[in-house]
């Protein structure tokens, strides 16, 4: 499941309670800046990607597409 691999590489909101090793606990400074964001399920994950990526940056063209058929 890549959001729960996400989330414990990010650690625990805050950083004090981080397990050591991960980005909050190596990096983080407070609740309110600890250094990055991780959606807690696939709901939120679409809604926030949405947020800050349209879908011409997630889709394009593959050049190898003209070269396989099915």
């Amino acid at each position: 499941n890549a959001i729960s691999v996400v989330r414990r590489t990010v650690g625990a909101t805050n950083p004090a309670e981080a397990e050591p090793g991960s980005i909050r606990a190596d990096f983080g400074l407070e609740i309110g800046r600890n250094l990055v964001h991780a959606s807690d399920g696939p709901d939120t994950a679409e809604t926030e990607t949405a947020l800050w990526f349209g879908a011409d940056l997630i889709e394009w063209p593959r050049s190898v597409d003209g070269w396989i058929f099915e």
